[in-house]
C-alpha cells in the first residue's frame, strides 16, 4: 500500500504541471489574437482613406491574420488533442479510485482523497472545454471579420475603378473642348487679320503719301511730331485732323467685325533715348504712356467705343532702331497703333 501511494503521488506530480502550462498557454494565445486583432482593426480604420496604399496594407493584414489564423487552429488542436489526454487520464484515475476504494473499504481517508482530486480534475476539465469553446467561437468571429474585410476591399477597387473611369472621361471631355476651343480662336484670329489688313488698307488709302506715316509689320506708326509739339503731350491742330480720319475708320471696323470677336485697339506711346525731365513728365514714361492716353481720349472724344481701346506707355525702351543720329530719335519717337485680340 505505501508503495502504491508513492507512485500515485508521483503521476499527480507530473500530470499537474503540463495541465497548467497547457491552460496557460492557450490564455496567452487568444489574448495575443484579440491585441493583433484590435491593433488590425484600428490600423485598417486609420489607413482606410488612402486608395492604392490602403488596399496593399490591407492585403498584407489579410495575410498576416490569416496565418495567424492557421496558427490558431494549430494550437486549437493541440488543445483539443491534450484535452484528449486528460479526460484519458481522468478515466485511469477513475478507475484507479474504483480500485482503491475495493481495497481501502468506505471509510478510507485517501480514497476520499481521491475522489475529491478526481472530482477538483473533472471540473478543471469542464473549465478547459469551456475555455476552448471560447477561443473557437473568437476564431469564427475572426473569420467573419475577415470576410467582411474583404468585401470592404472589393468596395473600394470597385469604387477606385469607377472614379478612374470618370477621369478617363473628364480628360477625354476636356481634350475636346480644347480642340473645339482652338479652332474657334484660330478662326477668329484668321477673321480679325482679315479686318487687320482691311483697316491698315484703308488707313493707307486716307494717309497716302504722309512719309511721317507708314505700316511696321502689323503696326500702324505715326512719328510723333505729326501729333504732338516735342517734350508735349498735347495733340496740335494737325494731329487732331490726323485722328478725326483714323476715327471714322476705327468706327466703320467696328461695325464690320462681328460682336463674338473681342479685338481691341492698343495705342502705344514711345520715346527717343533722351531723357526727359520736367515737373509735368519725370521721365520717358510719363511722357510716352500720357500720350497714348492722349490718343485714346481724343478717339473716344470721335465716337470709338472705350472697350476697343487702350493706351500703353513703353517709354525709350523699344526702339525701332538703334543709334544718336537725328533722323533715327525722330523714327524712335512714335504712336503705334496694333489691332489686336483680347
Amino acid at each position: 500500500m505505501p508503495r502504491g501511494r508513492r507512485e500515485r503521488t508521483d503521476n499527480e506530480g507530473m500530470f499537474w504541471p503540463g495541465y497548467v502550462d497547457v491552460l496557460s498557454t492557450l490564455l496567452l494565445v487568444v489574448t495575443f489574437l484579440l491585441s493583433i486583432f484590435m491593433i488590425a482593426q484600428y490600423y485598417v480604420s486609420q489607413q482606410a482613406s488612402g486608395k492604392d496604399d490602403a488596399l496593399r496594407r490591407l492585403n498584407r493584414q489579410i495575410a498576416q491574420l490569416t496565418e495567424l489564423l492557421s496558427l490558431e487552429k494549430g494550437k486549437g488542436q493541440s488543445a483539443i488533442d491534450e484535452l484528449a489526454s486528460l479526460t484519458a487520464s481522468l478515466a485511469s484515475l477513475k478507475a484507479e479510485n474504483v480500485r482503491l476504494s475495493g481495497l481501502l473499504g468506505a471509510g478510507d481517508v485517501e480514497g476520499k482523497a481521491a475522489g475529491a482530486k478526481v472530482a477538483a480534475l473533472s471540473g478543471e476539465i469542464d473549465e478547459q472545454k469551456k475555455l476552448s469553446s471560447e477561443a473557437m467561437a473568437k476564431v469564427d468571429l475572426l473569420n467573419q471579420q475577415l470576410l467582411a474585410l474583404r468585401r470592404q476591399i472589393a468596395a473600394l477597387n470597385d469604387a477606385l475603378a469607377a472614379s478612374e473611369s470618370k477621369e478617363k472621361e473628364s480628360q477625354d471631355r476636356i481634350q475636346d473642348l480644347g480642340k473645339r476651343l482652338n479652332i474657334a480662336l484660330a478662326r477668329q484670329v484668321q477673321e480679325l487679320q482679315r479686318y487687320r489688313s482691311d483697316f491698315f488698307g484703308r488707313l493707307n488709302t486716307l494717309l497716302a503719301g504722309r512719309k511721317d506715316i507708314r505700316v511696321v509689320g502689323d503696326r500702324f506708326v505715326f512719328q510723333s511730331e505729326v501729333l504732338f509739339p516735342s517734350g508735349q503731350a498735347q495733340m496740335t491742330p494737325e494731329g487732331l485732323s490726323t485722328l478725326d480720319a483714323l476715327a471714322a475708320a476705327i468706327i466703320d471696323l467696328e461695325k464690320q467685325i462681328p460682336s463674338e470677336i473681342n479685338w481691341s485697339l492698343r495705342v502705344d506711346g514711345h520715346t527717343d533715348i533722351r531723357p526727359i525731365k520736367s515737373p509735368q513728365f519725370p521721365s520717358n514714361w510719363e511722357l510716352a504712356s500720357a500720350r497714348a492716353i492722349s490718343v485714346v481720349q481724343y478717339l473716344i472724344s470721335r465716337g470709338v467705343a472705350p472697350r476697343h481701346l487702350f493706351a500703353a506707355g513703353f517709354g525709350e525702351f523699344q526702339p525701332l532702331e538703334e543709334g544718336t543720329g537725328e533722323d533715327v530719335l525722330r523714327r524712335n519717337r512714335r504712336i503705334e497703333l496694333r489691332l489686336t485680340d483680347r
